[in-house]
């Protein structure tokens, strides 16, 4: 390569050189002034021009680049653009029955021995298991023995008394007996009557009846056995009414009481109506719950003790909205609520949601009226002047501010 060509190729690396310098410097000289007389960093001149650029089309807008995303969206449309349409549906406060679920089981009302009151030999049995008895039946009966001998006897000893009474009746008539002679007589009489009385009660022990209504049940006594008072000759399952048992929990025992109504469903899927018969005055010591029984018709026997099912209590109502999950939404900071329109402008309610229904959602936190966005509430925000269309009133009715016990 010749002297000439190293020369230009030198001189064209030094130029390169000398740029790169300059441009990693940061500073530009205007107007030809020296250091420390005008010069600009080069940066600036970019970051100056965007800035401006992005300022001067917020102001021609009308929109404040220090306020918030939600604030500028408000203010974007202007105070002659149209208003944003939405639509709302007016939702009053209505009663909304509190119940509480209970998990429990069936229990029969009572579990009765049918005894005999005096000892002997069991000389026929007029049930079998599993039969329907009502209140009065005769279960078995007991050998007699010699109780009806008894009975027989005491028979003729009034008689006997009855004569000797009627003759000095007759004799006192006459006036050939004294007054005084009647009580002698009266008094043979008396025994006589009492001592007839207590060999037929004797004689009526033998004969073991149903003290209740139910359903028969072992154990059974058999033919030929031997029982003394208390044994039993058949057990009986009061059926009617059946017992559905469970526990309160203590948090919702101050709305507990007997009366209340309450829809008990077998694991069967059999449901009845039943009402609060019974409150435990005191917390089980474990659970802290309350027991508690509902009392269930049962006059054709068909529900079973032991059987497991679940109840919902009545426990009266409060007042609260019916809201569709649709119109639910959350502010800036994720409280969860709704949005509505309130002369003509845009405000947020936050709710508290109570339950959740086929029909919608119960909750609380919202005035006695109120016209829910029920679409376009996410195309506004709070404080915002919109054009609201109402839908019509949400089919409600109206609410007492408390009550104890739903209406029904």
């Amino acid at each position: 390569m010749s002297n000439k060509s190293l020369f230009s190729y030198g001189v064209a690396g030094l130029i390169v050189l000398g740029g790169a310098l300059w441009l990693g410097s940061g500073t530009l000289v205007v107007g030809g002034n020296g250091p420390g007389k005008g010069e600009t960093p080069i940066i600036a001149l970019v970051d100056k021009n965007a800035a401006h650029d992005v300022g001067e089309k917020a102001h021609e807008n009308g929109i404040d680049p220090d306020k918030t995303i939600a604030e500028r969206v408000a203010q974007s449309a202007g105070a002659d653009a149209p208003l944003q349409s939405v639509r709302v549906k007016t939702y009053a406060v209505q009663p909304m029955a509190l119940e509480v679920p209970l998990r429990g089981r069936t229990k029969a009302t009572a579990i009765i021995t049918a005894t005999p009151e005096t000892s002997g030999v069991v000389t026929a049995v007029k049930v079998e298991k599993g039969q329907k008895v009502a209140e009065g039946d005769l279960i078995c009966t007991i050998d007699p023995g010699t109780r009806a001998a008894g009975v027989a006897q005491a028979e003729a000893l009034l008689a006997q008394a009855q004569s000797a009474y009627d003759a000095n009746k007759a004799l006192r008539d006459k006036g050939l007996a004294t007054a005084n002679s009647a009580r002698g007589v009266e008094t043979t009489l008396k025994q006589a009557q009492a001592a007839l009385d207590n060999a037929k009660a004797e004689l009526g022990r033998t004969d073991v009846t149903a003290k209740v209504s139910g359903i028969v049940q072992e154990p059974l006594a058999s033919v030929g056995s031997m029982l003394s008072p208390g044994q039993p000759c058949a057990t009986i399952v009061a059926m009617d009414p059946m017992l559905f048992i469970a526990t309160v929990p203590e948090a919702r025992i101050g709305l507990a009481r007997t009366g209340l109504k309450a829809k008990v469903t077998m694991i069967t899927g059999e449901a009845v109506d039943g009402t609060v018969t019974y409150l435990a005055s005191m917390a089980d010591e474990g659970t802290r719950s309350f027991p508690v029984e509902i009392s269930i018709p049962n006059p054709d026997g068909k529900i079973l003790s032991g059987i497991t099912a679940s109840a919902m209590v009545e426990m009266g109502t409060i007042p609260a909205h019916l809201l569709p999950q649709s119109v639910l939404t959350l502010d800036d900071v994720g409280t969860l609520g709704v949005r509505a329109v309130v002369n003509g402008v845009v405000e947020f309610y936050p709710i508290t949601i109570l339950s959740d229904s086929r029909d919608g959602v119960w909750v609380t936190g919202l005035p006695l009226s109120l016209d829910v966005i029920t679409l376009g509430q996410e195309f506004v925000v709070q404080g915002q002047k919109v054009d609201a269309t109402n839908m019509g009133d949400a089919p409600v009715e109206a609410a007492p501010a408390q009550t104890e016990e739903k209406q029904s």
